[in-house]
């Protein structure tokens, strides 16, 4: 819901949140998105930016393939994967109890997502002011969410840091937007670490 409502605060039409919720099914590029241009970035750097958040699904679906499936099944399969259907399929054993899980909840997020994006809408044209009920903070604290478990190997969390000071640094020159997508620029580090940690 603070998604649709976001979107709407920010100066997208009510259907847009739906529209995407239904069709992109990605939480975290789709808030991304949209706060980038509630920030004044441009349309290709917020567009850019998912699709960097969404390339997560390359390896998602190397862990999961036994699960996606073939043809028109496969595809839907596909569409459905976020990080909740792959921890969901991941955490149980044998093929067809992960099949099962998978599509559970890859059906509920694709019901629920857009039903909840478009309840956020209507609330969105209400309350203009979102700041005032927190859902402002929904955005970062999502990837927030997102990003924590995954702190815990040092090499990444040194990157992390890394490109964080990095978009900081270059936040008051840059447009909205580009500062994110700078922080990439770190990545390097990531490898280097990792063959430091190697070595040891």
């Amino acid at each position: 819901m603070s998604y649709g409502a976001i979107a709407v605060t920010s100066g997208f039409a009510w259907w847009f949140p739906v529209l995407m919720g239904a069709l992109v099914l990605a939480a975290s590029s789709e808030f991304l998105f949209v706060g980038i241009i509630a920030a004044g970035g441009s349309p290709f750097a917020a567009l850019l930016a998912g699709l960097l958040v969404n390339a997560r699904h390359l390896p998602f679906g190397l862990a999961v393939s036994d699960v996606l499936g073939q043809g028109r099944r496969g595809l839907l399969a596909t569409h459905l994967m976020n990080d909740e259907t792959v921890v969901f399929a991941l955490a149980q054993d044998g093929p067809a109890r992960k099949r099962a899980a998978y599509m559970t909840c890859g059906v509920g997020i694709l019901v629920c997502w857009p039903v909840g994006a478009a309840l956020g809408a209507l609330l969105g044209g209400v309350v203009r002011d979102t700041g005032a009920f927190g859902l402002d903070a929904m955005f970062p604290a999502v990837i927030l969410a997102l990003i924590l478990p995954a702190m815990k190997e040092r090499p990444l969390r040194r990157t992390a840091l890394a490109g964080a000071v990095l978009a900081l640094a270059v936040t008051p020159f840059l447009p909205a937007g580009l500062p994110v997508l700078l922080a990439l620029a770190a990545l390097p580090l990531f490898t280097v670490t990792v063959r430091k940690e190697a070595v040891r």
